[in-house]
């Protein structure tokens, strides 16, 4: 029994003997692992770095506003500035040297014609006093007057219009050199509602309505129809 047991000790002397060698080599693999995990840092906050987003293309430039189809372009702010010619709702005034029956006020009727003694109807819409000057020297002329004198001029202007958000909308007699700051303070004022920055003109030019928005210093004509619009704030 004493060799058995001696033999065991001599072979666990020699298992812890192999275990000291080994002891060395792993100690220092450790070590090397400890420190090339040390060499590589930390992680970087906030996970891995995402992907640089490719940059949205810029939308497109939205296209301009349409024109208007009709605007007061071939219009000056100032009456006197282009010949004023006549319509429905004028009165003018016609004198002929020698002859005090055919001298007198004449009103153009809504379809644009005046009737005049010896002459009869005539269509005067859309042309000057000096045209109708000259129509009618070369009619009393032919048949009437010898050598006639003539002369027209405007006894009263066509009224203006004026709608929308005034005290007083309505039709009003046209003053020379009027504003819409003018046509709106004849109507009583603006009222509470009224936006006071722009107003919509229409005016029949040629037989052409020309529609526009305008500031209150803006001239008004004749004929013209004022549209004072509502503000929205």
């Amino acid at each position: 029994m004493f060799p058995l047991r001696a033999s065991r000790l001599q072979g666990m002397a020699a298992m812890r003997a192999r275990l000291d060698c080994l002891r060395p080599p792993i100690l220092l693999l450790a070590l090397a692992l400890l420190l090339g995990g040390c060499a590589r840092g930390p992680l970087p906050a906030g996970g891995p770095p995402m992907a640089s987003a490719t940059p949205m293309p810029a939308p497109p430039a939205s296209a301009a506003p349409p024109a208007p189809r009709l605007t007061l372009a071939s219009a000056t702010d100032a009456p006197r500035k282009t010949p004023y010619t006549l319509a429905g709702g004028d009165r003018i005034r016609v004198f002929v040297y020698g002859q005090p029956s055919l001298s007198r006020i004449y009103a153009v009727d809504s379809a644009g014609f005046i009737s005049m003694p010896l002459i009869g109807p005539l269509n005067v819409r859309g042309l000057t006093t000096y045209d109708l000057e000259i129509m009618l020297a070369a009619r009393l002329g032919a048949k009437y007057v010898r050598d006639p004198k003539v002369s027209v001029e405007i006894a009263a202007y066509r009224p203006f219009f004026i709608l929308g958000e005034v005290r007083n909308p309505g039709q009003y007699p046209y003053v020379p050199g009027m504003t819409v700051r003018t046509a709106v303070a004849i109507a009583g004022g603006y009222s509470p509602r009224a936006n006071e920055r722009k107003v919509q003109i229409t005016r029949p030019i040629n037989g052409t309505n020309h529609v526009s928005m305008v500031p209150s210093t803006y001239a008004v004509w004749p004929g013209d129809t004022i549209y004072v619009p509502e503000r929205f704030f």
